[in-house]
């Protein structure tokens, strides 16, 4: 399937990247590679993951460690929404981009 990112995913890396650089910036660069590996692999099935109606309209996630990726398949694409700390407020995280603050929450 065609892969879209919103616009809140590349800031979403970012942050977590950031969080764990702190400690361990090489840990930084094989986590976020760990995360893209896993939309990849998403994208490829994105059925695999269960439907999360407490989360949103159409809401999927994967989890990576602490952290989650929030998709959808619309329109025959995988919308990555974000990619966060699933400890977060995921309903507030996972709305439409219409909808979306205009910037995301800083932080992982």
């Amino acid at each position: 399937m065609r892969l879209e990112l919103s616009r809140f995913v590349e800031n979403d890396l970012e942050a977590i990247a950031d969080f764990i650089a702190e400690e361990n910036p090489e840990r930084a660069v094989v986590f976020v590679r760990r995360i893209w590996r896993e939309v990849l692999r998403i994208a490829q099935q994105p059925y695999l993951f269960q439907l999360r109606p407490e989360i949103g309209d159409n809401a999927r996630l994967a989890v990576v460690s602490r952290y989650v990726i929030l998709f959808r398949v619309v329109s025959g694409a995988v919308r990555i929404e974000r990619v966060v700390y699933g400890g977060r407020d995921l309903p507030q995280l996972f709305q439409g981009p219409e909808s979306a603050p205009s910037e995301p929450p800083a932080g992982a």
